[in-house]
C-alpha cells in the first residue's frame, strides 16, 4: 500500500456518556451547522459562543480549528471511508466507489470545501512561518483507492499502478466539484458524470499503456543523431 509522507489529521476521541459527550456532540453540531450554512470555517471560539458553552470546555474538547474540522469531516464521510468491496472486477470496483461516494461529497460539499480551504490556508502560512497550530492533513482517500483498484494490479506495471493511483486521487473528492461547478457551472450530477468519465479513461490508459510496456509520457526520449548526407560527386 502507498504511504504518505505525513500522518493524517485524527478526530478527537469523543466522550461515550454523560455531560462530556453531551457537549462534544452539541459543538461538533454546530460547527456543522455554521459551516453548512455560513461556508465559513468557524473558529473553536465563534463555536462555544454559539452553543452556549465556555470557551474553556470547547477547546478541551477541540484544541484548535484543525482538531474541529478534522472531527467535522470525520462525522461527514466516515461512511464512505469504511467501505469495502469483494468485486474481483477492478473497474467495477471503482465504478462502486465513486457511485457510492460522490452522493455523500454533494451532501456535504460545503463541509468537504471547508476542510480543503483550511488545508490551503494553513499551507501558505506554513511556508511564512506563520502557522500557530498543528496542520490539518488529509489523504483518506489514498487508501481508500488503493482498495479500490486491488484488482486490476496484476494488469498494471508497478509505474503504470503508481500513476493509475495518484491520478485518480485527483479526480476523487471535492476537487471535481470545486472546478466543475466554480469555473463551468455544470449540476451535481454531471459533476458525477464527468468524474467517472475520467476514472474510466484513466484506468484505460494505464491498462494499455502496461499492456504495450510503453514508458511513462514523462520519460525522456532522446532523439536519434542525425545522418549525414555524402556529398554528390556531380554537384
Amino acid at each position: 500500500m502507498a504511504r504518505l509522507k505525513h500522518k493524517l489529521s485524527e478526530p478527537p476521541t469523543p466522550p461515550t456518556r454523560g455531560v462530556k459527550a453531551g457537549t462534544f456532540r452539541l459543538l461538533l453540531d454546530t460547527a456543522m451547522e455554521i459551516i453548512q450554512q455560513g461556508g465559513h470555517i468557524p473558529s473553536v471560539a465563534e463555536v462555544a459562543v454559539r452553543s452556549g458553552v465556555s470557551r474553556a470546555t470547547a477547546y478541551r474538547c477541540f484544541a484548535s480549528r484543525s482538531a474541529l474540522v478534522t472531527a467535522v469531516i470525520d462525522s461527514s464521510l466516515g461512511p464512505v471511508r469504511m467501505l469495502a468491496s469483494d468485486n474481483p472486477n477492478g473497474r467495477e470496483r471503482v465504478h462502486e466507489l465513486f457511485l457510492e461516494t460522490f452522493p455523500r461529497f454533494k451532501e456535504f460539499e460545503p463541509q468537504l470545501r471547508a476542510a480543503a480551504q483550511l488545508s490551503l490556508e494553513q499551507w501558505a502560512l506554513e511556508r511564512a512561518g506563520l502557522l500557530e497550530e498543528e496542520p490539518y492533513r488529509r489523504g483518506h482517500r489514498v487508501r481508500i483507492l488503493d482498495h479500490a483498484i486491488a484488482p486490476l494490479v496484476p494488469s498494471l506495471t508497478p509505474a503504470m499502478r503508481k500513476r493509475l493511483h495518484h491520478a485518480l486521487s485527483v479526480v476523487y473528492g471535492i476537487e471535481p466539484y470545486v472546478i466543475l461547478k466554480d469555473i463551468w457551472a455544470l449540476p451535481d450530477r454531471e459533476v458525477e458524470r464527468t468524474a467517472l468519465w475520467m476514472a474510466d479513461a484513466l484506468i484505460d490508459a494505464a491498462l494499455r499503456q502496461s499492456e504495450k510496456g510503453a514508458r511513462p509520457a514523462s520519460a525522456v526520449v532522446k532523439a536519434k543523431p542525425a545522418t549525414k548526407r555524402k556529398p554528390n560527386p556531380d554537384t
